[in-house]
């Protein structure tokens, strides 16, 4: 089965999550208190995009287009670190572009070797080891793992060729292109042969250099009419380009100026998106050669004859070859060397001129995140954006009450409750930490600092639901209570006194009989 080319794909990268750490204490014999011993998780793998020349298309990713990278283990106790995930690597051809889903170019991979990270993998969780300190001495949580980069990416490869031949389907270029270097490109005798490009390597004189062939425009090209416009990617990186012009079709309504004129109409709709820093020019302002091929054919060198001269006035180096016979093939590939030689030497100068290399430090007054005011129809919203606060909250376990107490400390301590007082919010309003898929939830403000009021692990007393009284129930309740010890007490003097009454009179009977006695006698 024939190797299918594919020039162009969309993958879609699932980067691996961190492993979450783990909360443990060290339970040992004669060791009551062995202290914290969890582990922390390990970091998910990157997914790394790595030039191979031995890779000369797109279609494995083509089969493939869902690519995942492994998750990092988790953490234990007794201090075992949990695996790093391994990074996939995955190769591509020389020559890809790497571009987001709106076309903006991230990378251009061109020299062997050469690796790009696509997707980031997660930091892996904190075990509650690394969390202890002075004050939270055996921590009652850890920190989760963050979850890998996902997204999508457009890869194209765009051939690194030298010298474009560029012209209409049947011009001749496949012929050319084997007639030139050893590559052995389809040929036949009906339009839209080439469906692929081809590239050939040609040697004249000292000078190597490599040429490539894309299939044939029609006019309206730009439009989407025949293979339009989609293969001008492979001649993005040229130095120059060479239009072959048919000496010898039958077409009615075509002649070489009309078809030169059309091709370069063609080249002038396609915008070259690629900027590797060397200044590319648009297609329709390289460098170009004009060969007039089919010469061997008869009538065809009188043709030449008749439109060299309006070619060569209109500033056209023009050459008149035959891809069979081998005519002025030998002119040709030296006057391509020559824009070859040109083009290396103005990359030369630019790469030994010193590239300025600007500095922007950070600002000083730059916390790392911002808060912004929103109204919405059930009220004010204050969103925190950040790239701290909001790893803090991928990180944070909210089924633990001390890992969300954790977080408002750190918040705290970051800036984010000053910063939502000076925008205006208030104690219940809401308030979301990251993008529209964050986290919500009703603010409540930190007065005192978490670890001092730490009770069992686990736990923070300040999150212990608690209402808090007004004025006027404080002061009902106050003198609910004074009453009520008033009472106590007026109750417990009425039974001392009824007790003192009752003892009194105890004590008072036998003397009273005793002195009646008395008299009698």
């Amino acid at each position: 089965m024939a190797t299918e080319f594919v020039d162009r794909v969309t993958v879609h990268l699932a980067a691996g999550a961190g492993g979450n750490g783990c909360a443990s204490i060290r339970r040992e014999k004669f060791k009551p208190l062995g202290g914290p011993d969890g582990a922390d998780g390990g970091n998910g793998g990157n997914i790394i995009f790595r030039v191979d020349r031995q890779t000369t298309t797109l279609l494995p990713l083509h089969h493939r287009p869902h690519v995942r990278a492994d998750d990092g283990g988790i953490g234990k106790g007794d201090l075992r670190h949990g695996a790093d995930g391994r990074d996939l690597i995955v190769d591509v051809p020389e020559g890809t572009v790497v571009k987001n889903t709106n076309g903006d170019v991230i990378a251009d991979l061109v020299e062997e070797g050469t690796e790009f990270t696509a997707a980031a993998g997660g930091r892996g969780g904190l075990g509650n080891a690394a969390l202890a300190s002075t004050k939270r001495k055996a921590p009652g949580f850890a920190l989760l793992g963050e979850p890998g980069q996902t997204l999508s990416l457009v890869l194209e490869l765009k051939t690194i060729a030298d010298i474009a031949l560029v012209g209409y389907p049947s011009a001749g270029k496949s012929s050319l292109i084997a007639a030139l270097s050893a590559a052995k490109p389809k040929i036949a005798d009906y339009p839209f042969t080439t469906l692929v490009p081809n590239l050939g390597v040609v040697q004249a004189g000292d000078t190597r250099y490599t040429v490539a062939d894309v299939p044939g425009l029609i006019p309206g090209a730009s439009e989407g009419k025949g293979l339009g416009l989609e293969f001008l990617r492979h001649v993005e990186r040229c130095a120059g380009l060479v239009h072959v012009i048919d000496m010898a079709t039958w077409e009615p309504g075509r002649d070489p100026v009309s078809d030169l004129t059309i091709i370069e109409s063609e080249l002038a709709a396609y915008a070259v998106d690629l900027d590797d820093g060397s200044g590319l020019l648009p297609l329709s302002q390289r460098p170009k050669l004009v060969a007039l091929n089919k010469i061997d054919i008869p009538d065809g060198r009188d043709l030449a004859d008749i439109v060299r001269p309006d070619l060569e006035a209109a500033g056209y180096r023009v050459f008149e070859i035959s891809a069979v016979s081998h005519a002025g093939l030998r002119e040709l590939s030296f006057a391509m060397a020559e824009l070859v030689l040109a083009e290396r030497e103005r990359r030369a100068e630019i790469e030994a001129t010193p590239q300025r290399v600007v500095i922007r430090p950070k600002a000083v007054d730059d916390r790392g995140f911002e808060v912004r005011s929103e109204r919405t129809s059930d009220g004010p919203l204050f969103r925190v954006l950040g790239d701290k606060p909001r790893r803090w909250v991928q990180q944070t376990d909210f089924g633990n009450d001390e890992a969300v107490g954790y977080l408002a400390d750190r918040l705290e301590h970051l800036g984010v409750e000053e910063a939502l007082f000076k925008a205006g919010a208030k104690p219940g309003d809401t308030i979301v930490v990251g993008g529209d898929d964050g986290v919500v939830f009703d603010w409540d403000p930190t007065t005192v600092g978490g670890a001092e009021l730490l009770g069992s692990r686990g736990s923070d007393a300040r999150l212990d639901e608690e209402t808090r009284s007004t004025r006027k129930e404080r002061k009902a309740a106050y003198h609910e209570k004074m009453d009520a010890k008033a009472a106590t007490r007026a109750e417990f003097e009425q039974e001392r006194l009824a007790e003192r009454a009752h003892r009194e009179s105890r004590l008072g009977a036998p003397a009273t009989e005793s002195g009646e006695g008395a008299g009698e006698e």
